[in-house]
C-alpha cells in the first residue's frame, strides 16, 4: 500500500520546494496540494467536517504552482491534487495545465478533481451550484480529446469547441489518472463512470468509515461492468497508527494520504520522522 501526504500550501507553511524532497526522503510515494480560489466572506456553505473553516483554506497556493516546484526538485514522489476544482476552471487551460506538469514532472501527475461544497465560491467563478456534477463529468471528457486526439473538438451543454490543435500532450497514455474525490456513494458512482480512482475521506460524521463501504463500492464497479482493481482507492486522512494502515492494506486499498498542518518545518519535520518509520514498518 502507497502512503501519501496532502497539505495546503500557504506562504507560511513550509516551502513546497522544501517539503517535497524531504517526503521523497522519507518513503512517501505521493504528495497532494488542495485548492481554494478564495473564500467568500459571506460563509453561507458550512464546512462539510463542520466547526469553523481552518486559516489554510482562505490562504492556500494555486497547486499546480506548488505542484511544479516539487516537480522541479525531486524524482520519483507522484505529484497529486487533492483535488482540482475544475467547475471553477477554464477547461481548456486546465487541460493545458495538466498535461505540461505532467511532462516537466516525467508522467508523475495524479489528476485528483471534485466539484466542491463551497457554493458562494464556485458561483463567484459562473458556476452553477445544481449543475457542477454535470459541468464536472463534462469537462472531463473534453479534456481527455484534448489529451488524446491531434485534433480535438467537443460540443457540450457546459464545454464547446471546435477543432483544435494543443499541445503537448501528458507523458502517461492515454491521460494522467482522473481520481474522483468525495464521498459514497455519489462520489463512488462518478469514479465508475469516468475515473480511473476514487478518493473518500477515512471518515466523515454523516457518513461513517469508508471501511464500511469498500465491499458495496467494488460490487457497484462489477455491476457497471468495470474492474474493480481499475479504480484504485486513496483513502484521505489517515492517522499515526500502524493497525488503522494495515486494516487498509488488508481491505485492498491501494493508498492512504495523511493530511500534514500548514506549519514550518521545525513542526513537520518531526511528524516526517514518525511517519518515516511507519512507512518501513507497513512497507
Amino acid at each position: 500500500m502507497k502512503i501519501g501526504a496532502g497539505i495546503f500550501f500557504t506562504d507560511y507553511t513550509m516551502p513546497a520546494q522544501e517539503i517535497g524532497p524531504a517526503l521523497e526522503a522519507r518513503g512517501f510515494e505521493s504528495v497532494w496540494a488542495p485548492e481554494h480560489s478564495h473564500i467568500p466572506l459571506s460563509r453561507r456553505s458550512p464546512f462539510p467536517p463542520g466547526g469553523e473553516l481552518p486559516k489554510e483554506y482562505y490562504d492556500a497556493m494555486d497547486p499546480f504552482v506548488s505542484l511544479s516546484a516539487i516537480a522541479a526538485v525531486t524524482r520519483t514522489i507522484k505529484l497529486g491534487t487533492g483535488v482540482c476544482l475544475v467547475i471553477q476552471r477554464d477547461t481548456i487551460q486546465t487541460a493545458k495545465l495538466v498535461a505540461s506538469l505532467d511532462q516537466v514532472s516525467g508522467g508523475r501527475f495524479l489528476f485528483g478533481i471534485g466539484a466542491g461544497w463551497n457554493q458562494e465560491e464556485m458561483e463567484d467563478h459562473g458556476t452553477d451550484f445544481k449543475t457542477r456534477f454535470s459541468r464536472m463529468s463534462e469537462q472531463v471528457a473534453a479534456m481527455k480529446a484534448i489529451w488524446t486526439q491531434s485534433k480535438p473538438e467537443f460540443q457540450g451543454k457546459f464545454v464547446s469547441f471546435p477543432p483544435m490543435m494543443t499541445w503537448p500532450k501528458p507523458v502517461q497514455k492515454p491521460h494522467p489518472p482522473v481520481i474522483l474525490g468525495g464521498a459514497y456513494p455519489h462520489a463512488a458512482k462518478r469514479a465508475i463512470a469516468y475515473g480511473d480512482g476514487w478518493i473518500p475521506h477515512k471518515a466523515r460524521p454523516q457518513y461513517g468509515d469508508v471501511a464500511d463501504f469498500l465491499p458495496e463500492f467494488r460490487k457497484m464497479a462489477q455491476e457497471a461492468g468495470r474492474d474493480p482493481a481499475d479504480i484504485p482507492v486513496t483513502v484521505w486522512g489517515a492517522a499515526e497508527d500502524a493497525g488503522q494502515l494495515r486494516r487498509y492494506q488488508d481491505l485492498g486499498v491501494d493508498r492512504v494520504v495523511v493530511s500534514l498542518p500548514s506549519k514550518s518545518a521545525d513542526v513537520l519535520l518531526p511528524r516526517l520522522d514518525r511517519w518515516a518509520k511507519l512507512i518501513e514498518a507497513v512497507g
